[in-house]
């Protein structure tokens, strides 16, 4: 596992993008555990690593 000063943390707003779907489907993820995640404050940051695991389980021919 790469150490915590390599991962890349998104917003909400990035993992929306990414993923193409709406930042309310996002916090959706996020609160019911399906999508990993780190709260800082107010706001929630998804490691990119937790964004290509849950995508790539839908996908896992690709994988």
């Amino acid at each position: 596992m790469s150490s915590l000063s390599e991962m890349k943390f998104l917003t909400v707003a990035e993992v929306a993008a990414v993923m193409r779907v709406s930042k309310m489907t996002v916090y959706r993820l996020v609160h019911s555990g399906e999508l990993a995640s780190v709260r800082v404050g107010r706001s929630f940051r998804v490691p990119e690593r937790a964004v290509h695991t849950y995508l790539g389980a839908g996908f896992p021919e690709v994988g």
